[in-house]
């Protein structure tokens, strides 16, 4: 019985981590897992990223894994329209939050009028050079984005969420070789914590 081994490629050093693509190969987008199976080099070595949406109640609503070293931003457009929430009486599931708290790291342009479209309430604070260089602009800069900090206090519910799915220690260590593997272990710690009273 052969063992079949995964293959991230090998560089010219035989290192199988962090290896550069062969020729032709296409570069695959964040909900695509088998494109380096959601592992990314960091300061740390090799690294994967939970993105997620959660509720006021520390429950998580949508979940998605990511490599390590992917930013933040590409991946909210993708947590966003994941989430569905079943309704109590029957109909379609809801699919807009009432309102969207999230850190520096999700503050663009697109990002925001993504939100506006859907009439979706949001409070990201705006990054010190993005000010910067909507002040240099002038009028063509655009007004100043809104922020609300009473709002913004509720940011902690989503660290909080991902140390209680840390809690899990398959989650926290990330014992498992493919991504959707992990994305399902991710899956299986989020509905023990919409088990738990």
């Amino acid at each position: 019985m052969r063992r079949r081994r995964l293959d991230l490629g090998a560089g010219p050093s035989g290192c199988r981590a962090g290896a550069t693509r062969p020729r032709g190969h296409r570069k695959k987008g964040i909900l695509d897992h088998t494109a380096g199976e959601a592992l990314g080099r960091s300061r740390g070595g090799l690294t994967s990223k939970v993105h997620l949406a959660c509720d006021g109640r520390l429950r998580p609503l949508a979940v998605l894994v990511g490599p390590g070293h992917a930013g933040d931003a590409p991946a909210f457009m993708h947590v966003i329209m994941a989430i569905r929430v079943p309704r109590t009486g029957g109909g379609r599931p809801r699919t807009r939050p009432d309102l969207v708290v999230a850190d520096k790291a999700y503050s663009s342009r697109a990002i925001r009028s993504h939100l506006r479209r859907r009439g979706i309430r949001h409070t990201i604070p705006e990054p010190l050079d993005q000010a910067n260089s909507r002040l240099r602009k002038g009028r063509r800069g655009g007004r100043p984005v809104g922020f609300h900090r009473e709002d913004y206090r509720r940011r902690n519910e989503a660290e909080r969420t991902i140390n209680r799915l840390k809690a899990f220690r398959a989650v926290a260590t990330r014992y498992d070789q493919r991504a959707y593997v992990f994305h399902g272990t991710v899956t299986l710690a989020a509905i023990r914590l919409w088990l738990r009273p």
